[in-house]
């Protein structure tokens, strides 16, 4: 695709450190990236882990996004979901998830997304999401509100538990999986009980992004692994959502799981996720 002179710019003259700058590049980078996953279907696919999977699409667009990015910003340092992250602390990184929901784009579901972040420190301050077969891409800098395709969004005002749609994240798998799927357990049935429907979608990224523009009242993931959340988090905060931690502290990328919902069911929807972690016996670390 064509590249941005603004993206060219950054990269030759490291106006990138504008967050400005910055997102024009990681918007270009997804931009790619997306229309990657949406003309190749996935081929290989391999197990990872307990019942996870890489696919060939996956691999690829992590290593097209890496070395656009190591091309239009370099000198910042780059860590994806499937090949890594380099060893050491770093002041400032791209965050890649390359396809969110795998096993929903394997399964040929539409919910999936290309996941990019800025993050500085333990914070996000930039964050973009394409869902290639939605059409929409989503996109949001620290400080400068939150956008679906060009257009601003806001995260819902919903104040009645009764009247919220929840989203939930999947149940865990590996270590840890039994205690974290104990208060999944707990954590649903104590959401249908007071909510108005819970969604189980396969794809953080898309939870967020959803929370950010008020299709859903509220996203709970227990468990935050930084290349899953980041963008999605940035982009739901600047949209006007409250995102924490499971104590109410504010979420970042050290945070034990991730919280955004609407600012007036904050206090409600943050009580129940820690009832349903004391009775699961799922306790952060």
């Amino acid at each position: 695709m064509d590249v941005p002179d603004q993206v060219i710019q950054a990269g030759r003259s490291r106006e990138g450190h504008d967050l400005d700058a910055w997102l024009a590049v990681a918007r270009a980078a997804v931009a790619c990236a997306a229309a990657y996953v949406r003309d190749h279907l996935p081929g290989a696919v391999a197990a990872k882990g307990d019942r996870d999977l890489v696919s060939d699409v996956d691999l690829a667009v992590e290593r097209l996004v890496r070395d656009f990015l190591h091309q239009h910003a370099p000198g910042v340092a780059f860590g994806g979901e499937e090949y890594g992250f380099p060893p050491g602390v770093v002041d400032e990184q791209w965050v890649l998830d390359p396809v969110d929901g795998t096993v929903n784009f394997v399964h040929g579901i539409p919910l999936c997304a290309v996941s990019l972040a800025l993050r500085r420190g333990d914070r996000a301050v930039l964050g973009v999401i394409a869902a290639p077969f939605l059409g929409t891409s989503y996109w949001a800098a620290e400080g400068r509100g939150a956008f679906r395709n060009g257009q601003p969004i806001m995260a819902s005002r919903r104040h009645a538990l009764d009247q919220a749609v929840v989203a939930v994240g999947d149940y865990g798998t590996g270590a840890g999986a039994a205690s974290r799927n104990r208060a999944a357990v707990s954590l649903h049935r104590r959401l249908a009980d007071q909510v108005q429907r819970v969604r189980m979608l396969g794809s953080a990224a898309m939870d967020l992004v959803w929370v950010a523009e008020g299709a859903l009242d509220a996203s709970i993931t227990l468990g935050n692994r930084v290349w899953d959340m980041a963008a999605g988090v940035v982009i739901a905060r600047e949209a006007g959502a409250v995102v924490v931690d499971v104590d109410g502290s504010p979420h970042d990328c050290t945070s034990a799981i991730t919280i955004a919902v609407a600012e007036p069911l904050a206090l409600p929807v943050t009580e129940l996720v820690r009832a349903a972690m004391r009775e699961g016996g799922h306790l952060p670390a």
